[in-house]
């Protein structure tokens, strides 16, 4: 691996697999501006894919438009892809379980902290 691939942002690189696997004739441009980085980050992360074999690049030698490429995803892309999007599925699930019990700890708290006001006020409903 180089030093390319082994700093390469992981959600970047799955997100971008998944836009070339929809539509692997998007230019670089239209690429940066749907993963929503820069079009310097995108070249860096599609020479990252191509050089860990992810992503192939064809040229369309028959286009009358010769600067036209496709980024196709390889065997190993697409078997990667789906690698990392269960790592990814995997990690929003233990994200999602730790924010609802976080949410149930904080609802436990405000229940605390409210009982003693709403207790103050029957109290002082019932002296009248």
């Amino acid at each position: 691996m180089t030093n390319t691939t082994a700093s390469l942002d992981e959600a970047l690189a799955l997100r971008a697999l998944q836009a070339l696997e929809t539509d692997p004739n998007l230019s670089q441009r239209a690429l940066a501006r749907e993963l929503g980085v820069s079009l310097g980050k995108t070249n860096y992360c599609l020479r990252a894919l191509m050089d860990k074999g992810l992503v192939k690049l064809q040229n369309f030698q028959h286009n009358p438009r010769k600067m036209r490429y496709a980024y196709l995803l390889t065997p190993q892309g697409l078997e990667e892809k789906t690698r990392m999007t269960w790592q990814f599925l995997r990690r929003k699930e233990a994200e999602y379980e730790a924010l609802q019990a976080e949410i149930a700890e904080l609802r436990r708290r405000t229940e605390r902290l409210q009982r003693p006001s709403a207790d103050l006020i029957r109290e002082e409903r019932d002296e009248r």
